[in-house]
């Protein structure tokens, strides 16, 4: 049997993820297949950039948290397709994960996955949720 832990446990988990990571992390939207692992080198090309809220995922409740405040980039860096996304501090990634369209399952989504360079790039949504469940 997996393990399982309460709704308590579980909120104290994600928002010690969001407590290590800090204050205003960088978002980077990349083409291609996410990385074997977060220490794994960047893959793809680097799409669209921009600094996060400095509180940028709401309160902790049934052992999720959401994104907080509006993720945008204003003028993308790149054009391609969005696959993936890394969330990092200081050059290191800390969360990594797939990029869909709206409603396409991803870990994250975006208003729209074909960026063009200088065009907005909006994350519509984003949970994170602890394990255990």
């Amino acid at each position: 049997m997996a393990f399982q832990f309460s709704v308590a446990a579980r909120n104290a988990a994600i928002d010690a993820i969001e407590t290590t990571i800090g204050t205003a992390p960088t978002l980077e939207i990349r083409s291609g297949s996410v990385p074997a692992n977060a220490a794994a080198a960047d893959s793809g090309t680097l799409l669209a950039s921009m600094t996060l809220p400095s509180d940028w995922l709401a309160a902790a409740s049934s052992g999720s948290k959401t994104l907080l405040g509006t993720w945008q980039d204003a003028s993308a860096d790149a054009t391609g397709t969005a696959g993936h996304f890394r969330i990092k501090v200081s050059g290191t990634c800390h969360i990594q994960g797939t990029v869909t369209a709206t409603g396409g399952g991803g870990d994250m989504t975006l208003d729209n996955t074909s960026i063009a360079s200088g065009q907005q790039v909006t994350i519509t949504s984003f949970t994170l949720t602890a394990g255990g469940a």
